[in-house]
């Protein structure tokens, strides 16, 4: 799989954590990683151990950093805490603010412009747009300092 599909699906799994216990994830991530939701069919789908170690690994990281990401999108976000994001928007802005910050394999251009397509893909008809400046005004205040 490419970086952008790789990523896609890390943004699913984020999702679904967003619905599900965290006991659950680790049940809910062996049928994610079996079935494929492609066109809605319960067809089976062959992802690479390598893939699925990269997307566990990935999945796992950005949970972990959820406290301070939250502390971050909720200082930079006006009038939008992430309590009242929508959990698709939340999803994604979470994997792109750890790629943003934790991630030094990732430039902030590529998490941001990854976020912005992943929006039009999967949100509302606001979210690119919403998604977009959040994270470029997390950038700028990044640059500032």
């Amino acid at each position: 799989m490419n970086r952008s599909k790789l990523r896609e699906n890390i943004f699913k799994l984020l999702y679904t954590a967003e619905f599900q216990e965290k006991e659950e994830m680790p049940q809910q991530m062996s049928l994610y990683f079996t079935y494929s939701d492609d066109n809605d069919e319960d067809e089976e789908v062959t992802v690479s151990e390598k893939d699925q170690t990269y997307m566990e690994e990935k999945y796992h990281h950005v949970t972990e950093h959820i406290p301070e990401i939250d502390e971050m999108l909720n200082c930079t976000s006006e009038g939008w805490k992430t309590t009242r994001m929508g959990k698709v928007d939340l999803a994604i802005l979470r994997l792109a603010v750890y790629e943003m910050k934790f991630d030094e394999d990732v430039p902030v251009g590529v998490a941001i412009n990854e976020a912005v397509e992943l929006a039009k893909r999967f949100g509302r008809d606001q979210s690119p747009s919403f998604i977009n400046g959040i994270l470029g005004k997390l950038a700028r205040e990044e640059d500032e300092k």
